[in-house]
């Protein structure tokens, strides 16, 4: 049950930390193209990264790790948002902006996470 709650809570800090970028994101340049989704992803991804180092060298344990890894990257981040607002600006007829958010989020949270691998370790 500590486990669950765990995940709940950084959960619904990670998803504040998500409405709270986009909404950052959009005051500071506001556009077409789904930036704060983006930005998002990508810092979850290096989050992750991040967490999964300070696992590795013993420093995140127990409770933590589901709180933060599943929990916090887990709603930080957002595989439904990233799809929604690619479908829209497909339906738009923005076919070159939904073609870059795919490969921008795609290739970008690959390699935060594949470049924190080559540098931690």
């Amino acid at each position: 049950m500590k486990i669950i709650l765990a995940i709940f809570v950084g959960g619904g800090l990670g998803s504040v930390a998500r409405y709270l970028t986009g909404r950052w994101m959009l005051s500071i340049f506001p556009s077409v193209f789904p930036l704060g989704t983006l930005i998002a992803n990508l810092l979850s991804c290096f989050l992750l990264g991040i967490f999964i180092w300070l696992m590795q060298k013993g420093v995140v344990q127990g409770i933590w790790i589901p709180l933060l890894t599943i929990g916090f990257c887990g709603g930080y981040s957002t595989f439904s948002t990233f799809s929604l607002e690619t479908l829209m600006l497909i339906t738009e007829g923005k076919w070159t902006w939904a073609i870059l958010n795919i490969g921008v989020s795609l290739a970008g949270c690959i390699f935060v996470l594949f470049a924190l691998s080559k540098m931690l370790k």
